[in-house]
């Protein structure tokens, strides 16, 4: 926020998991709502994940890449309507290596070519009273960092541990613009979203609710159904 006493500063929040407040400027933001926009129309479009045990995820979610679904990843929108899923564009996996350069203070590496390019992206749409429940994400094979993007509202971001759901945990607010990114040590740890502060959205970017965009390299390198 403009004119605040004091300035956030990019944090390490955990070995392997860092902060990065207010990394997207307001235009590219923008841009990558017109995108989400875009990509939660159908086919293959924004839906409700529902859990094994008969429950509904209160978050919304679109997938780019390959689509997630408790607890596996298909080329189609399996529990959805069955289309197939859109590709993620090259800009945006591109916008995950340099965000990961930004984390960890390392020279951007080329989006393609090096066994590490972002495959998949997980749009969650949050409104006021949606949550998400410490989980992992454990269904990718590779070990490369995970990339979270926040657009709109801002929110309550737990960071745990690798080991339970419980403590220790550290709560961070992500505001729009916000970048996360866990890795190494901290790539299995559990986080979630206990809380949405409603009414945080910039004005000028036109969102009521938050949108989380998580970039994932999947290595997953058999055949999907």
């Amino acid at each position: 926020m403009d004119g605040e006493l004091f300035p956030r500063e990019r944090t390490e929040i955990a070995p392997g998991a860092v902060h990065v407040p207010d990394w997207l400027p307001l235009e590219r933001q923008r841009e990558l709502l017109q995108a989400c926009r875009v990509w939660a129309r159908p086919p293959a479009g924004l839906r409700t994940v529902r859990t094994p045990g008969g429950g509904t995820m209160t978050a919304r979610q679109v997938c780019l890449g390959l689509h997630w679904y408790p607890y596996g990843y298909a080329r189609m929108a399996v529990d959805g309507d069955g289309a197939p899923v859109k590709p993620l564009p090259g800009w945006l996996a591109q916008l995950g290596q340099e965000a990961v350069a930004a984390a960890y203070g390392e020279p951007p590496r080329p989006g393609a070519g090096t066994g590490e390019a972002y495959d998949i992206a997980l749009i969650n749409f949050y409104e006021e009273d949606a949550r998400m429940g410490m989980h992992r994400d454990a269904e990718e094979r590779s070990g490369a960092p995970v990339v979270s993007l926040s657009l709109g509202d801002a929110c309550v971001f737990r960071f745990g541990n690798t080991t339970s759901r419980g403590l220790p945990y550290r709560d961070v607010q992500l505001r729009s613009g916000d970048l996360f990114v866990f890795g190494g040590p901290a790539r299995r740890a559990y986080h979630g979203v206990p809380k949405i502060l409603p009414g945080t959205s910039p004005p000028e970017l036109g969102l009521t609710g938050r949108l989380n965009i998580t970039l994932r390299v999947g290595g997953l390198e058999t055949p999907l159904d």
